[in-house]
């Protein structure tokens, strides 16, 4: 099942893929257009990986690293389907990063890497925007790279983890103003989804509603203002945004 959260008619439903269609949890049947897109979970604890793919981390000019480089993210950087990014006027590289999300579905500690599927609720995407600007050191990123604002669209949909029988083997798609810009695999993960819920559930409690955002491959692109950045995961979802300046914000440069 693929499902999303939208605002339509002034209310927050849960929205179904149904068929190619979309039906509200009140039986009305909508188009893409016509709704505000939400994040499609709520995120308790959200956790991101850094440098997850070698490739990526090459392109970064850092070294790949030899355990887990976790970081977490504020609810408030979560923006759904088709929304808006602010691009600061005074940056000079901000990149996109098509990632796998991993949703847990079960309370989870000290979970061995081959049961860790059990765990899982299900999948989405998200486009987990950085500023090259702001990097300072291999210990990144810092909050102000990866905590801003509406900076990391997420969605549309969560798809049922029974719906997605390799994770492992997925076709990971950007594309800027229409053109293919970032191509990859979920297979070309450092550390793999089984490897990073046993090494996070070893450390803490996971919670049915945390993320795990898992990485990008390499790819990554400069865009600028007017910019539409599709990302895309094969069998997961096709996830919309634009890049939009400090004067859609009423804030001078």
């Amino acid at each position: 099942m693929r499902k999303a959260r939208v605002a339509f008619g002034g209310a927050i439903h849960e929205a179904f893929d149904v068929e190619g269609g979309i039906q509200l949890d009140d039986g009305r049947w909508v188009e893409e257009h016509e709704v505000v897109w939400l994040p499609p979970v709520e995120p308790r604890t959200a956790f991101a990986l850094g440098l997850n793919y070698a490739d990526h981390a090459k392109e970064l000019s850092f070294q790949a690293p030899k355990e887990p480089l976790v970081f977490l993210k504020g609810p408030h950087t979560f923006v759904g389907h088709r929304a808006q990014t602010r691009r600061p006027a005074d940056v000079t590289y901000m990149h996109y990063e098509c990632e796998l999300v991993v949703v847990i579905g079960r309370t989870a500690r000290k979970v061995r890497a081959e049961d860790a599927y059990d765990y899982i609720a299900g999948y989405t995407v998200a486009n987990d925007y950085a500023i090259r600007d702001y990097l300072e050191n291999y210990y990144r990123p810092n909050l102000r790279v990866k905590n801003r604002d509406a900076g990391t669209p997420i969605g549309p949909w969560l798809v049922d983890a029974e719906d997605v029988p390799d994770p492992m083997n997925l076709n990971l798609r950007t594309y800027v103003n229409g053109k293919l810009t970032q191509a990859g695999t979920t297979g070309e993960m450092i550390f793999g989804i089984p490897r990073l819920i046993q090494y996070l559930s070893g450390l803490m409690t996971l919670s049915p509603g945390d993320i795990l955002l898992t990485g990008t491959p390499k790819g990554s692109v400069n865009t600028a203002v007017g910019d539409e950045v599709v990302t895309e995961i094969e069998g997961i979802g096709r996830l919309v945004n634009t890049i939009v300046g400090d004067e859609a914000f009423s804030i001078r440069a």
